[in-house]
Formats: structure tokens, C-alpha cells, sequence
């Protein structure tokens, strides 16, 4: 059970921007198709069936996304990304609103991470003005590995980074989305050279870097149990506070293990806390209740600041 002060700590610092969320395929758990119930694709496995109309491939592709998307995109069908556009755009209003999304639309926090390819962030701050970045790939003519727009309140323009606001409000979404172009980071080819230039530093605006420092992050619908999902935390999270720098909510994992960063430092230390508890999450219940992923087998190759750790039910980790 998550206690009552951490909670109003977690509400607290995603206001005022102390702790960025951090948002993982676990969010749109609880989402489906108005017109005939189906789960949005998020997961990996969602990911793949949509993106091969609803075939399952073979196991070792079925492991992960990039890796069906690059068998995929061998084999010269470039409507990949089409795929996921329409997935994610043509029925996008006929979708249910997530309950994490709709808890953070309340809240409105200044910078918020979402790994997933819908619009349901984009949704929530439609209205405002706000800045949004998106990951792409492969691109040429460019030093970067992101997209700048800013918007209005009503649509979206594109921008350089030179010209950004850096008092708006900051939406990431490094693997892409739909709007208001389709950009995505599908393909292991597309994670080679995105993580790549992160790694440079080159795939994050300047403003988000300056604006990072110090912060803690609240994982959610995060497992963490694959490489590229690690590594892109790992630098996404470059300059976190440094004594600890955040949390993971992690429903029904039942694994500790200590892990390195993904550069190969030294390895970072993992403070557990652990409270069982018969419901999900207090008073966080109704919230939190939709984020219930089953566990994975967890990959034992170490690359990222973080270590799943729950008890039987529920829990949470902080991580440094």
C-alpha cells in the first residue's frame, strides 16, 4: 500500500515539476476501442500484432517490437509505419481515455516522458500551448534526432530548437506518434541510430537538458525488462537528482536483482521499499488499479539504473 505522504509528494512534484512522469505501455492498459472493445496496441507483443494485421510471427520475433519491425522493414514493406499510424490516428477518437492520462490532465505537469506512440498526452494538454518533441530516425539533412513544434492551443508548427519557449510545457515522445506528422522509432535499425545520437546528445533538445537537471521521475507502466526500453531510459534520465533519482511502479514483479547503468559505469545503487498489500495502490486505487501487466521474464543483461522490485502485490522501487 503506497503510503498517503509519498502519494501527496508524488501529486505535489509532478505539479510543480521536481518529478517528471515517466510513461510506459502500462498507461493504456485500460484502453479500447469504443467500436469493438479491442485493446490499443502498446505492448510489444500489441505492437507486433497490429503492425502485421493481427498475425503472430514467429517467437523470436515475437520477443520484442524493434525486431519484428526490422524483419518487417527487410523485407521491403514500408507500411510499417503506415500501420501504426493507422492503428493509433484513424479510430483515435472512437479510443477510451486512459485513467493514468486523465490524473495527469488534472495535474498538467511541466515536462512529462511517454514512450508510447498514441496521442492521449497530446490530448490532455490540447488547449495550451505547449512544446513537442519526437523521436525519429535515419533522417538525413539534420544534426538532430528530434522533431520541435510548438503549439498554440489549436494546431501544431514545426520549430527549430533555437526558437523554443523553454517556460512551456514540455511533451517527449522519443518513439514518435502520429501527429501532427507520423514519426516513429519502430526498427532495430531505427533504436541503433536513435540511441546512438542520444547517447551523443543529439537527440535531445537544449532546453530539456538544462530543464532535466536535478529532477526525479515517476515510472509508469514501465517493467523494464528489455534492453531498448532500458537504454532509452537510461540516458533519457541523464542528470536526475543525484542522491536518488525516482521511482518505479512495477505491478506483480517478483524479482531484485542490482543492475549497471547503461554506460557502463559503475553500478547504480537500489533502495527497495516494500509495504505489501491486499489492493492496489490506497488511495491512488482507482488510478493505479488499470496499470496490472503480467511479469516477463525479466532480461538478465544489465543496462539501466533500475531494478524491478515488487512484493507479492505491489509495490514500489526507488531507484538511483
Amino acid at each position: 500500500m503506497i503510503p498517503s505522504d509519498l502519494f501527496d509528494q508524488w501529486q505535489s512534484g509532478l505539479a510543480d515539476g521536481s518529478i517528471v512522469p515517466y510513461l510506459g505501455p502500462g498507461v493504456l492498459a485500460d484502453v479500447h476501442s469504443e467500436l469493438d472493445g479491442r485493446s490499443i496496441p502498446a505492448t510489444s507483443e500489441q505492437l507486433i500484432l497490429a503492425m502485421n494485421g493481427g498475425r503472430p510471427m514467429a517467437p523470436k520475433l515475437m520477443y520484442e517490437f524493434p525486431r519484428a519491425a526490422m524483419n518487417v522493414e527487410l523485407k521491403a514493406r514500408p507500411q510499417r509505419s503506415d500501420t501504426l499510424s493507422r492503428q493509433h490516428l484513424r479510430r483515435h477518437a472512437r479510443w477510451t481515455r486512459a485513467a493514468v492520462h486523465d490524473w495527469l490532465a488534472k495535474i498538467r505537469p511541466p515536462y512529462v516522458i511517454d514512450i508510447n506512440r498514441d496521442t492521449q498526452l497530446l490530448d490532455s494538454y490540447a488547449g495550451i500551448p505547449h512544446l513537442l518533441v519526437l523521436g525519429c530516425a535515419r533522417l538525413g539533412g539534420t544534426d538532430y534526432r528530434f522533431t520541435l513544434h510548438v503549439s498554440d492551443g489549436a494546431s501544431y508548427r514545426a520549430i527549430a530548437p533555437e526558437q523554443a519557449d523553454a517556460g512551456l510545457p514540455v511533451l517527449f515522445k522519443p518513439m514518435g506518434c502520429p501527429l501532427p506528422q507520423p514519426s516513429y522509432i519502430a526498427s532495430d535499425a531505427d533504436y541503433v541510430d536513435y540511441i546512438t545520437e542520444l547517447m551523443g546528445g543529439f537527440a535531445v533538445p537544449s532546453f530539456i537538458k538544462a530543464r532535466r537537471r536535478g529532477k526525479r521521475y515517476l515510472l509508469l507502466g514501465m517493467r523494464l525488462n528489455r534492453d531498448t526500453e532500458r537504454m532509452v531510459f537510461s540516458d533519457l534520465i541523464h542528470d536526475a537528482a543525484a542522491d536518488f533519482a525516482g521511482w518505479a511502479l512495477i505491478a506483480e514483479a517478483k524479482t531484485t536483482r542490482s543492475v549497471a547503468s547503461a554506460s557502463g559505469s559503475a553500478s547504480r545503487s537500489l533502495t527497495a521499499m516494500r509495504w505489501p498489500c491486499s489492493a492496489w495502490a490506497c488511495r491512488a486505487e482507482s488510478i493505479w488499479s488499470a496499470v496490472n501487466l503480467n511479469l516477463e521474464t525479466a532480461d538478465s543483461r544489465p543496462h539501466s539504473h533500475i531494478a524491478s522490485f515488487v512484493d507479492q502485490r505491489c509495490g514500489v522501487c526507488a531507484f538511483s
